[in-house]
């Protein structure tokens, strides 16, 4: 999948049921641009300096307080600070 684009990957992800973990925001573009309720993606944001192992252990600790929204669809941010989950479709406000 290295060699996927973003659009084959949120595919693939959607038709097996996966939720996508990356640093790349270009996913929740995509998603926003799409009004699409899924896949569900959890987004890594300012970790840069955390190790991957880090990382993993902070999903880890933190997965039950969302494991619910992404079940249904849902774009999970981790911010420096916090956590920020948004509900799939996304929909422009008007």
């Amino acid at each position: 999948m290295a060699r996927s684009s973003d659009r084959e990957i949120m595919g693939y992800a959607k038709s097996d049921g996966m939720v996508i973990v990356s640093a790349d925001t270009d996913f929740g573009t995509l998603l926003a641009e799409s009004h699409a309720n899924g896949p569900s993606v959890i987004l890594f944001r300012q970790e840069g300096r955390r190790r991957p192992g880090q990382l993993a252990m902070l999903l880890l600790s933190n997965l039950d307080s969302f494991e619910v929204d992404l079940q249904h669809g849902a774009v999970v941010v981790f911010g420096a600070q916090r956590i920020r989950i948004r509900t799939l479709p996304i929909i422009p406000a008007e």
